[in-house]
């Protein structure tokens, strides 16, 4: 090792910077940097660049313990000194983040209380149960080391490193093992254009009725503050000043207030504590930040639906040309304003090119985790056959492996491609509550808490890489020196870390086969585990597949109606030019031939823009709310005000008697014999005829005593008309 770190040294630095600053844009994607606290902006960044600083270290680990003997081929390393520090400072960094602050400040953020004081004690208490449970198995875990080894250093460390690695690996198993099978299946889904649309109709029923059941919680809790507000003279003055903050927070309108009182299932107790409104305000910033959430999942879904249709119909005129709407903002990227792609080749581009590439993403991937899934299963009985490891050591020949500059290139991309399987799987399964990322309105809890499981899986993805390799590659390594060794330090621990990734295989084979649809059937709570997209294979029988067409037909309606209130045509009368034609089915023709143009016409800038501003005032809480909020709560009214309307059975049993009476024919029809000439049969029949209607009972009476006085003598009026 004669030759110089030093352009290593500076690549490393370079790519760490490189890290920082695409770390950073990510923030700025979810969060408002100005307006996030700084305590929180710190620990997140660093929960997340410390863990792909880890992606840089593995490989550069591997080289600089396995370099190949020429300076041309060895790649990147740095001295065996400072890999072990990195890793030290590195790891226990990650640690501390995952175990001690990032859970007490997701709760900190998350607390109801005014003052930071109480928000302390607030998070240690809702910690509480969580860190019984990590004392608990602490102990196990010493008591069992301490009989193994005896009472030292290293087994205390040992103990620490494991039982987080322990944890850590059991998620990360899982989690990639839903993501092997979910990532490629959804590149080759995204491939159909018409599947792709089907999809999104189908999806639109279920995030209408979360957005309509989030409004309906914020209601409530903002109908409380309401109430609140009416009491505030007689609490105390801390209280009163607390109230007019969440006055402030909330936006209930005042024409609303008795509609929602009259569905309200809480109210306000006798006494008001400093409890009860530490945990309204929880409620009432959890049911907002929602609001936002699924507002704006409905306006991502309606314009990725709009996309998709707009390159559906293009394949009858080989002509696309994306249309501005309202909606269209939410998927426009930064570099959406710029034209580079005339109407035709934009047409290739989404019909042939994104399907091709779609189709060869999706069957690398396959490959790829295919090779993965082999390597778990056949690394403890033979570490020779890991495919991965045939493909990270270039130099077999050699009385030991060598890794160089392409060996370091294709680990830093498996193990890349582990760590997003997983991290895929974090928005797939659906068993974290609440917790979303929302573009510039992600809730700081949530924030938090997905940068909590990007330090939690990364480590255990790491060394589960490493030993892929060879042993006698990966144990000259700093990780394993510095990790692997205290994992491996019992005979429980190395077997552990050996033998249970092997159980890769459940979570692969539950996703291959639809086991989470049965798991659904059988217990009932399949729908925290179910592929959202299992009912349109077909995996639940019939039955789900006419549930599958009653929510696409169900979507396909409301997708619908939602364009056409952004468009100014709520009741529906506008000429439909097949904005969601069945998918599978034949594109409409486009009848215009003329030229197409990128730039929007005025009224549909001014109707964007428009849209931008209610949309920008919705997701900062502001005091306008948007539209299809409020065309949910008409609906809303309606429906509950024909519910008032119904009545008991009581109430119904008399209408249906008063209708029967006031329909029913009681006239008298006299016979023929009676009738002088014609003229009176006709007037006897006027008169049964207006009898009969209740709602005209004064002409049927006057028509009658008409006929009653023409049997003694008397004639009709000139010129009167009966019906």
């Amino acid at each position: 090792m004669t030759s110089s770190p030093s352009g290593s040294t500076a690549f490393f630095a370079l790519a760490l910077l490189t890290i920082c600053g695409l770390v950073l844009l990510l923030l700025r994607y979810y969060l408002p940097l100005r307006s996030t606290p700084a305590y929180v902006i710190v620990p997140v960044f660093l929960s997340i660049a410390l863990p792909a600083s880890i992606v840089l270290l593995v490989p550069i680990d591997l080289a600089s313990s396995a370099g190949t003997e020429t300076d041309g081929g060895r790649g990147i390393w740095l001295p065996e000194k400072v890999v072990y520090k990195s890793w030290r400072t590195t790891y226990w960094l990650t640690f501390s983040l995952t175990w001690f602050i990032l859970p007490y400040l997701g709760e900190y953020c998350d607390s109801g209380y005014r003052e930071p004081r109480a928000q302390v004690l607030d998070a240690i208490r809702s910690n509480g149960r969580y860190q019984l449970i990590m004392l608990g198995s602490t102990i196990l875990g010493a008591i069992y080391i301490l009989l193994q080894n005896g009472f030292d250093r290293d087994s205390l460390e040992s103990l620490v490193m494991a039982l987080a690695y322990a944890w850590g690996l059991v998620l990360a198993i899982y989690l990639m093992g839903h993501g092997l099978v979910a990532l490629p299946r959804t590149l080759y889904r995204y491939a159909s254009i018409s599947g792709r649309l089907k999809r999104l109709q189908g999806q639109a029923p279920k995030v209408h009725d979360k957005l309509t059941e989030s409004l309906d919680k914020l209601d409530q809790y903002e109908y409380q503050v309401v109430q609140l507000k009416q009491r505030k003279n007689g609490t105390a003055r801390e209280f009163q000043e607390w109230i007019e903050e969440l006055t402030e927070m909330s936006n209930l309108p005042e024409n609303r207030v008795d509609v929602v009182g009259r569905t309200a299932t809480t109210a306000v107790p006798p006494v008001i504590t400093e409890r009860y409104l530490a945990d309204l305000t929880r409620k009432l910033k959890r049911a907002r930040h929602a609001k936002v959430r699924f507002s704006d999942e409905w306006d991502r879904l309606i314009a990725k639906a709009l996309r998709t249709q707009a390159i559906l119909d293009s394949q009858a005129s080989q002509r696309l040309e994306f249309k501005s709407s309202a909606f269209e903002t939410q998927t426009q990227g930064p570099l959406s304003r710029l034209t580079l792609l005339t109407p035709y080749t934009r047409y290739l581009y989404h019909v042939h090119v994104i399907p091709a590439l779609s189709y060869l993403a999706s069957f690398t991937a396959t490959l790829a985790s295919l090779a993965i899934i082999w390597s778990e299963c056949v690394n403890p009985l033979n570490p020779k056959l890991s495919l991965i490891g045939l493909t990270v050591v270039h130099h077999p020949p050699s009385s030991r492996g060598q890794i160089g500059f392409g060996g370091q290139v294709v680990a830093a991309a498996w193990l890349c491609y582990m760590c997003i399987c997983a991290f895929f799987s974090l928005t797939e399964v659906k068993v974290w509550g609440n917790r979303a990322l929302v573009k510039r309105g992600t809730y700081l809890e949530s924030a938090t808490w997905y940068s909590l499981q990007v330090a939690k899986l990364t480590v255990p993805l790491a060394y589960n890489f490493v030993t892929f390799t060879p042993p006698t590659i990966y144990k000259n390594t700093s990780f394993h020196r510095f990790l692997g060794r205290l994992i491996k330090l019992t005979p429980l621990g190395m077997g552990f870390s050996n033998y249970f990734p092997m159980f890769i295989l459940v979570p692969v084979l539950a996703s291959t086969f639809g086991l989470y649809g049965w798991v659904k059937r059988v217990c009932g709570f399949g729908d925290l585990l179910e592929d959202e997209e299992d009912a349109d294979d077909g995996n639940g029988g019939a039955s789900a597949n006419e549930s599958g067409l009653g929510r696409w037909r169900e979507g396909r309606a409301l997708i619908e109606r939602e364009v056409q209130g952004a468009s100014g045509n709520s009741l529906g009368l506008s000429q439909r030019s097949g904005l969601v034609s069945p998918p599978g089915g034949r594109a409409a023709t486009s009848s215009s031939a003329g030229r197409y143009s990128d730039q929007a016409p005025v009224g549909a800038a001014a109707s964007t823009s428009n849209s931008r501003a209610s949309a920008r005032a919705s997701a900062s809480g502001g005091v306008s709310r948007a539209q299809r909020d409020s065309e949910t709560r008409v609906e809303r009214e309606r429906r509950i005000r024909r519910e008032e309307e119904e009545g008991n059975f009581f109430t119904d049993f008399g209408s249906r008697v008063r209708n029967t009476f006031e329909t029913a024919d009681f006239s008298f029809s006299r016979p023929k014999w009676m009738s002088g000439d014609d003229e009176g049969a006709e007037a006897g029949a006027g008169s049964r005829i207006a009898g009969a209607r209740g709602s005209a009972q004064d002409e049927g009476s006057g028509s009658a005593s008409t006929g009653w006085t023409r049997l003694f003598g008397g004639r009709p009026e000139e010129g009167r008309v009966r019906l």
